[in-house]
């Protein structure tokens, strides 16, 4: 049974280098793909491959627009032999517990008919220090609605990616998004999602990315307890020009932030979501 990641990134830096060693131990290959970087996120994703020659699989796939975001996802699965695969996002940061309970499961599992998996997170505002509350979330997979995402996919016949940046997903040969098959487990691994959090060297370096901007916001989420237990990866050695992830907000987000987060919870009871963006 083999299990590749698939791992697209563009001006990543505070997070890339996290994201994929905390998985990579889990996984027998780990398809990491540049879409035009202009941070350091290129020269981290070099010292990965140096790390992890035999495993990571490391190119420069060339920008990306959200229009043909979809094609190269399809480039990845395209290129991958294994029976799954994972979608690790450069800003999404995994305990070792989370990912062996997905491997384990994909392993283990004598259930033919499951062909993907499900799993909760932590969707961070303002710092690594605060997240938003699942009710927040808007993504819906029977009766859980909040926070949760696909995120391991078997290989199935026809599998193939569909649809713009935003609204993307995989589907099988009918069209029909590998969700609404209705075979997908749930299985309780959560991951911590940096996706609101500042991500590229700079503001100017995230604007870069299609849609990025829309995800610079300013609210102030639930604080964890001061004993939380953070991901493993953070507290391994790094190389030393990647930003520490323990930056906490600062005045002028805060002053944004406690007069916007009223609004927005307010807005969120009123108002349903969408999914997508």
């Amino acid at each position: 049974m083999k299990i590749w990641a698939h791992t697209l990134f563009k001006n990543e830096e505070r997070w890339l280098w996290f994201s994929v060693t905390s998985v990579i131990d889990y996984v027998d290959k780990l398809l990491l793909w540049d879409t035009g970087s202009t941070d350091k996120s290129w020269e981290i994703a070099l010292r990965l491959k140096e790390k992890y020659k035999e495993k990571i699989e490391l190119y420069q796939y060339g920008s990306v627009t959200p229009e043909n975001f979809s094609k190269a996802r399809q480039a990845m699965l395209d290129k991958t032999t294994a029976d799954w695969f994972l979608v690790v996002d450069a800003d999404e940061i995994w305990w070792e517990e989370s990912i062996r309970k997905v491997t384990d499961f994909i392993k283990l599992n004598k259930e033919k008919s499951v062909e993907s998996v499900v799993v909760p997170n932590y969707n961070l505002v303002g710092d690594i220090y605060h997240y938003f509350p699942n009710s927040a979330g808007s993504y819906t997979f029977g009766d859980k609605k909040g926070n949760y995402t696909l995120r391991a996919i078997k290989m199935i016949s026809g599998i193939r990616s569909m649809g713009n940046h935003g609204v993307w997903g995989w589907a099988d040969k009918e069209g029909r998004q590998i969700q609404e098959r209705g075979t997908y487990k749930f299985v309780d691994a959560p991951y911590i999602h940096t996706t609101f959090l500042p991500r590229g060297e700079s503001r100017v370096d995230d604007q870069k990315v299609p849609k990025r901007a829309k995800k610079l916001k300013y609210e102030i989420g639930i604080e964890f307890p001061k004993d939380f237990y953070y991901p493993e990866s953070l507290f391994k050695e790094k190389p030393d020009f990647i930003p520490s992830p323990w930056k906490t907000m600062d005045y002028k987000y805060k002053f944004l932030a406690s007069i916007q987060t009223p609004l927005k919870k307010m807005k969120r009871k009123i108002f349903k979501s969408k999914v997508g963006y």
